[in-house]
């Protein structure tokens, strides 16, 4: 009887977990975010907190209040110049459906190899203007579809990083109660060990975010550099902007236009250049630094940290990230431990309790 009782408490307690996991379900990307953003900066509340006389809730909404001017102001800035320029390229288009393309630019020939076409393909686009664009008019509504559906994504994901600016000032004000309770749950399901893979996962969440925000850095100043080798205006402007743009993994939608621009202002030359410094250098770095610093300082071989953090984006968006190189961390560190445990103590371990019912 006794053991039915039990199996019944088991049931309820395995619904009980189900049943929250669903309600926390729509909520899992924003506190993933909040997790990790206030795991990277907890050093910051850390010394925040010590400044301000242990007071830990007025630390930790300081402390928010800096990440929502620092991150959600500019990106809801991005949001709304992005719906500008939509709707400047839309004028764009139909400006040149009306009265036709600007004249042909003058550096436009003097492209090796193709000049001469592309100078052709320009007339000809300008010749039958009207025609062209009745061609190309239905697949002009399917690229306003899909820039509605992207709006509609940037939409919920302003609304995502709202909810996880509010929910880091909770992991802040409750950082060390949550921790002491995970440490307490891990002791409960794996035993001593706990300790060892909670600094693993923490140690590899830190180097990834290292990885990532340093990786941001020197993209930033690279692409600063060939700004302004290259004469582009606002150059430091732009390099700020590549360090956003490089948290997110896009930079070439700063120093693309910048190329294009070149162009279009007649400076091949230095088009050329930049487009082979972007390429090469700006978002090659990421293939190079990113990785080096996020195995830097731990024990993973290099192809584990390669695989963890490309199969990680590929699987699992961006949060892949930081859930691919901490999910293979951990798997690798299980087996190791697994291969390293002596075959003969494993074999004493599981006939000791045969040896102790035969006595």
């Amino acid at each position: 009887m006794a053991n039915n009782d039990r199996l019944l408490v088991q049931i309820l307690l395995l619904f009980l977990l189900g049943a929250s996991l669903w309600v926390l379900a729509p909520f899992w990307s924003a506190l993933f975010w909040a997790a990790v953003l206030s795991f990277a900066s907890w050093p910051v509340m850390r010394v925040l907190t010590r400044l301000l006389g242990g007071r830990q809730s007025l630390a930790a909404g300081l402390l928010t209040l800096v990440w929502t001017v620092v991150v959600a102001v500019p990106l809801v800035m991005l949001g709304f110049n992005l719906a500008d320029h939509i709707k400047d390229f839309t004028a764009l288009l139909k400006g040149f459906q009306v009265e036709g393309l600007p004249p042909v630019p003058a550096w436009l020939a003097g492209v090796p190899l193709v000049g001469e076409r592309l100078v052709g393909f320009w007339l000809t686009i300008d010749q039958q203007g009207a025609a062209f664009f009745a061609t190309v008019r239905p697949y002009l509504g399917q690229v306003g579809n899909w820039l509605l559906a992207r709006s509609a994504q940037i939409g919920s994901g302003m609304l995502e990083l709202a909810l996880s600016l509010i929910l880091v000032f909770f992991f802040y004000r409750d950082g060390p109660r949550l921790a002491a309770f995970a440490q307490s749950l891990l002791k409960r399901l794996i035993g001593m060990r706990a300790d060892h893979y909670l600094e693993l996962v923490a140690g590899t969440v830190q180097r990834v975010v290292n990885g990532v925000i340093g990786t941001a850095a020197a993209q930033a100043i690279l692409a600063w550099v060939g700004f302004a080798i290259a004469g582009v205006p606002g150059a430091l402007v732009l390099g700020v902007l590549t360090f956003g743009f490089s948290l997110i993994m896009v930079p070439p939608l700063i120093w693309g236009p910048a190329v294009a621009w070149l162009f279009w202002q007649g400076e091949v030359g230095m088009g050329i250049f930049l487009l082979i410094w972007g390429i090469f250098v700006i978002s090659g770095v990421d293939n190079i630094l990113k990785p080096y610093l996020i195995s830097r300082g731990g024990n993973l071989p290099l192809i584990v940290v390669l695989l963890g953090v490309f199969g990680g984006i590929l699987a699992f968006g961006f949060m892949g990230l930081f859930l691919g190189p901490t999910l293979l961390a951990v798997a690798y560190s299980l087996l190791s431990d697994w291969v390293g445990t002596p075959v003969g103590s494993i074999m004493l371990s599981s006939t000791e309790p045969a040896e102790k019912t035969q006595r």
